[in-house]
């Protein structure tokens, strides 16, 4: 039960919450002198509610803010001096793979690899963690405490009991979430290329926060849509079944994609078994009259539910494939009128009250040359077109499709809409089919990603990022759409190292019961309690489930990936005063790589320091008693040896690799270093040789 507040009414409080009541608008959330967050009333916006004209006030200017803004916007530009340390064990195809996983906070993780993929993503999906109110796992350095916040704004006292009922519902969650998600945004624009994409998911808790913080970081004129996607009925609510989330969608720049005439579309959902049945029974009849009878057989008898039965009008059959009549006249009405000469009449046929929809008499010839258009018995009724569930050339939507073999046929595409449905226990059973077990709260559906992917990708291959990677969905959604599709797209994931027993603390009900599940699953694998060693298994699974039964195609067939973890840098701190380096200190310094480092360890940081592609082949090459790591057929080549001698240098500047990099101890003297730097000017002077 709540104490009894043994003290008196705080009257400004009360006052403000009673404006508030009146006019909610007007109060909003400041720093006093002190630098604690407390509510205020704008007394300007109170001006003019209270005004029947247009108050003076200071200049007004539409964005979205919040406490701690600016700080969230400092903490995406503030370097770090960290590293990926590469996970050969953890890896899947480590040496062939070029998808990537990251485990670690994923702002460090941004911050690090922005140099080597600047501009190089297609598509970021994100589903980051929703605002439930509570505290956030992703606590950046800048973000207030929760009892540091209470206590700033006045809303417990000194002994942490509560003065203030209600705290969930004022702002600091709010401010906390726009903080955390805040700069990792305003990063992973500098990611995606000209033709690039963002997909966010989420709830209605912040959704209008989302939109309006989006259009600040991405340009309110790159917005596409905001998608509405419907998982089922909750019978259980008290007013509406709460059962969607949205997806926000945002081009990196919208006119870029226009000025390249780009425009999305998909296969009409069912149109393949359509496709397939027609070919199976055009194998069985000689007559196209046959092969209709039986496909229109075969379409009522399909389930109402089957997405195939929508497309039922393509039941007439030619040479060309399954048709359906398709209007003639112009849209919307005001189409040219001219004459379209019956062939058995001789007589003009009439014209659709709309107008024709082709613009003139030569089009129309063509079209009829074609056999797109068919006539009816007698001039006295329009002509109709034919559609075809694969358009053929000549056709309006037939310059969407290539025309290819029959087991690889583009068929009829549609524009897809901003409400899809699919019942989130459809992923849930799939993923305890794959992970043994219910190892994953809400996971997302695989298949409903990758057909999404797929619509926005184009068709082109590229790069796909998800920075809150979660239960991987991203990863399986990636695999499938390549093993579908062709495409060859490599997938960059971070997930951080959350441990599944502080989940366990605070989790009930049928979420404790998955956590329980996760923990034995990992315990016995004799991998560490945290979702990203789930992500990472379930990655794996994924990958050899997809690559097992996909079909031939171009696709690579890629489903590993490199792990890597965030680490410090492997290299010593050598920031310090002249008073605190004493000898012992200085002897330390000599050797600038950590001894606990691998040569693998300190090459990816050389890579990351040059914006190189982490998934870069890597090969090891014994010479003259060293090794030799070369990157990207001698594009780097790297020895961190000690010992170095001139034999070697000039056997590694003979290749004429675009860079060089060794360790400034390598060499017995500075002589030596020098004599090094001239070998490569005389055997290769475009080197780029570098010393740690």
């Amino acid at each position: 039960m709540d104490k009894l507040e043994l003290q008196s009414a705080d009257v400004t409080a009360k006052n403000v919450e009673a404006i508030a009541a009146l006019f909610p608008q007007v109060v909003t959330e400041g720093r006093d002198d002190e630098g604690n967050l407390v509510h205020r009333v704008d007394f300007e916006a109170l001006r003019q509610e209270i005004s029947d004209y247009v108050v003076d006030g200071a200049k007004e200017v539409y964005q979205i803010d919040w406490p701690g803004k600016l700080a969230a916007e400092f903490a995406s530009n503030a370097p770090i001096s960290k590293t990926l340390r590469p996970n050969r064990a953890d890896s899947i195809a480590f040496d062939t793979t070029k998808n990537l996983f990251i485990e670690g906070d994923n702002l460090e993780a941004l911050k690090l690899l922005q140099e080597s993929y600047l501009g190089k993503v297609r598509l970021i999906y994100i589903d980051p963690p929703y605002n439930t109110g509570g505290d956030l796992v992703y606590r950046d350095d800048f973000a207030t405490s929760k009892q540091e916040y209470l206590w700033q704004s006045g809303q417990v006292n000194e002994a942490g009991e509560r003065l203030v009922a209600n705290t969930e519902s004022n702002g600091r969650f709010h401010s906390d979430w726009l903080s955390m998600i805040y700069p990792r945004l305003r990063l992973a624009k500098r990611f995606l290329a000209q033709d690039g994409v963002i997909l966010v998911s989420i709830d209605d808790a912040e959704q209008a926060s989302l939109r309006r913080l989006m259009d600040e970081v991405f340009g309110e004129q790159n917005f596409i849509a905001q998608l509405v996607w419907e998982k089922g009925r909750k019978n259980d609510a008290k007013f509406f079944s709460n059962g969607h989330e949205y997806v926000m969608v945002y081009a990196k720049s919208k006119s870029y994609l226009r000025e390249q005439k780009t425009t999305w579309r998909e296969e009409k959902p069912g149109a393949r078994e359509i496709w397939d049945e027609y070919l199976r029974l055009r194998e069985m009849h000689a007559t196209d009259a046959a092969t209709e009878k039986d496909l229109s057989a075969w379409f009522a008898a399909l389930p109402r539910t089957d997405p195939s039965k929508k497309w039922a009008r393509y039941k007439r059959v030619d040479a060309n494939g399954p048709w359906r009549d398709d209007n003639i006249s112009w849209p919307g009405g005001g189409g040219p009128r001219y004459d379209v000469i019956h062939p058995v009449t001789g007589q003009p046929c009439k014209v659709p009250e709309r107008g024709w929809i082709w613009p003139d008499p030569e089009t129309m010839k063509e079209k009829i040359r074609l056999g797109i258009v068919v006539f009816r018995d007698d001039h006295t009724e329009p002509p109709f077109r034919k559609s075809h569930l694969r358009p053929i050339a000549g056709e309006d939507d037939a310059e969407e499709v290539q025309q290819n073999n029959d087991d690889d046929v583009e068929l009829a595409l549609q524009v897809r809409g901003t409400y899809f449905y699919k019942q989130s226990q459809v992923s849930v059973k799939h993923l305890r089919g794959l992970m043994g077990a219910q190892v994953f709260n809400n996971p997302k559906d695989h298949t409903e990603l990758s057909r999404l992917f797929e619509y926005v990708l184009g068709g082109k291959s590229g790069i796909v990022m998800d920075f809150f990677a979660g239960s991987g969905t991203t990863a399986e959604a990636v695999f499938d759409l390549c093993a579908r599709t062709g495409l060859n797209c490599p997938v960059i994931l971070v997930q951080l190292p959350e441990r599944l027993e502080d989940n366990l603390k605070t989790a009930t009900g049928s979420s404790k019961t998955t956590i329980q599940n996760a923990i034995k699953l990992l315990e016995k694998l004799g991998k560490p309690l945290t979702i990203a060693e789930l992500t990472k298994i379930r990655i794996g699974k994924a990958g050899e489930l997809v690559v097992a039964n996909r079909k031939p195609s171009d696709w690579n067939g890629d489903g590993g990936f490199r792990a890597f973890t965030i680490d410090t840098s492997n290299f010593a701190d050598v920031a310090m005063t002249p008073d605190t380096a004493d000898q012992v200190t200085l002897v330390d310094l000599v050797e600038s790589v950590k001894t606990d480092r691998s040569n693998d360890d300190v090459l990816f940081e050389v890579l990351i320091d040059w914006g190189v592609d982490l998934s870069s082949p890597i090969s090891v090459e014994p010479i003259g008693g060293h090794e030799v790591l070369s990157v990207e057929d001698d594009a780097l080549l790297a020895c961190f040896d000690d010992d170095l001698d001139d034999d070697l240098i000039r056997n590694l500047a003979k290749r004429k690799p675009l860079k060089a990099v060794f360790k400034d101890t390598a060499f017995a003297t500075d002589a030596a270093r020098i004599n090094a730097g001239q070998i490569f000017e005389q055997l290769s002077p475009d080197t780029n040789v570098k010393v740690l």
